[in-house]
């Protein structure tokens, strides 16, 4: 029984990860026959961050999300802040310790939140592992619920201050916003003006709205643009550095999971959105199935870009380009802390919680998924991270291999799954 308990998780997280593997390896196949290019990639790393996390977590956080069981995500708020800022420090203090590459800091303080775990929870509830901690029928759904909150801070902090530990030595050089201040009121409204014209221009990209609609709303646009400009340009230098600070954390994955918050919390707008035809859910099979379609092609999507990138290192090798090297010591410090460190904080710390206090809820999936959080290889937007940074093309190389080492090792999370199944199996009995 015991050999049981120990396989059937080993094996859940083993199917996960090499499902991960072979997407990877259709990126791979993709690149070598052309049917995919870095140029066409870099794209699709875009289309997943701004349109499909957005769509997933507005259908996922919005479904599971009620007037009256709101309050059980706060803890995941609070726990995602820490253990990634926790993680943030530590990688930082380690690439500044001991000279270790720059991408090292965000691949320490940022792990995979989305891909992995959600196609882990799939695994393990074709092992029965999730009906062993609780038989409702919505029980993978919640669990994404859990899973999809916590990617929403993850990919907050990742964008915001991820390019900035990414290309840390460069902190202190000539901030081009400033130079652009410089510029006199003058030369602005003439460069505003000339943008104005050249979007009224008919080219490849004009929209197929009427004409006099995309005159109007250009020139709407554009007045808007000057008039906050103006009022800008009045407010104290504090005022401008806090609003530009709070500007960083706004992304479109965090305006999906507000869109998703509101349905979830609005009575008439989850019926609406989320309810049968039959119980007034007029929205659900035209609007929020299609949404839903583009959310789940989200994981997938991404994990193909990476094995698009590792092709191009691959090609770059056999050409003898640079192609990017990965130091062993950065390898085994992320590998440990991802896979090892982490998970002895997170079962103990949650553990208590659920046992010793009355913060979490009474749900064991939300302790397991907690549990969870902060393990695992680190985040493939990482190159995303490497392509919105503006970083070369050794270091994107570098971070493709890095990741493509990182989920090779991938089934060392089965530790942790076996660990935070046999801590929550012990929180319910206790």
């Amino acid at each position: 029984m015991g050999d049981d308990s120990i396989f059937t998780p080993f094996l859940g997280a083993l199917q996960a990860s090499v499902s991960v593997l072979l997407t990877i390896f259709a990126g791979v196949i993709a690149t070598q026959f052309n049917l995919l290019s870095e140029k066409s990639s870099k794209e699709i790393s875009k289309l997943c961050v701004q349109l499909c996390l957005p769509a997933l977590l507005i259908v996922n956080v919005g479904s599971q999300l009620h007037l009256d069981t709101g309050i059980k995500y706060v803890p995941i708020i609070i726990w995602a802040l820490f253990y990634n800022i926790s993680s943030m420090l530590l990688g930082w203090a380690l690439t500044k310790a001991f000279g270790m590459p720059e991408w090292v800091t965000p691949a320490v303080a940022f792990n995979n939140t989305t891909a992995l775990p959600l196609l882990l929870i799939q695994s393990l509830d074709a092992t029965g592992i999730l009906s062993s901690l609780d038989s409702s029928s919505d029980v993978v759904e919640r669990a994404k619920s859990y899973l999809l909150v916590n990617a929403m801070i993850g990919n907050s902090l990742t964008f915001a201050l991820g390019p900035k530990l990414l290309n840390g030595q460069n902190e202190d050089a000539p901030d081009a916003d400033d130079e652009k201040d410089e510029q006199s009121e003058a030369e602005i409204d003439s460069e505003v003006e000339s943008q104005r014209e050249e979007a009224e221009d008919v080219n490849e990209d004009t929209s197929l709205l009427p004409g006099h609609v995309v005159r109007h709303g250009t020139r709407a646009n554009y007045k808007v643009y000057k008039q906050g400009r103006k009022y800008w340009a009045k407010l104290p230098g504090w005022a401008k550095t806090t609003l530009d600070f709070m500007y960083q954390f706004v992304n479109a994955p965090l305006i999906g999971a507000a869109i998703g918050i509101i349905l979830g919390l609005v009575p008439a707008l989850h019926t609406v959105f989320f309810s049968g035809q039959q119980k007034g859910g007029w929205a659900n099979a035209w609007l929020t199935t299609p949404i839903k379609n583009v959310g789940e092609l989200f994981a997938t999507l991404q994990v193909i870009v990476v094995g698009v990138k590792l092709s191009q290192a691959m090609l770059r090798t056999k050409w003898g380009e640079s192609s990017g090297k990965v130091p062993w010591a950065s390898m085994v410090t992320i590998s440990f802390i991802r896979f090892i460190l982490w998970p002895a904080i997170s079962i103990p710390i949650i553990y208590l919680l659920a046992t010793k206090t009355g913060i979490l809820d009474n749900d064991p999936i939300l302790w397991f998924c907690m549990m969870l959080m902060p393990t695992g290889p680190p985040a493939m937007k990482l190159t995303a991270l490497a392509d919105v940074n503006g970083a070369g093309d050794e270091q994107k190389m570098s971070i493709a291999k890095f990741l493509t080492i990182s989920y090779a090792i991938s089934p060392l999370i089965c530790f942790a799954v076996v660990g935070s199944l046999k801590a929550t199996q012990a929180a319910v009995s206790s």
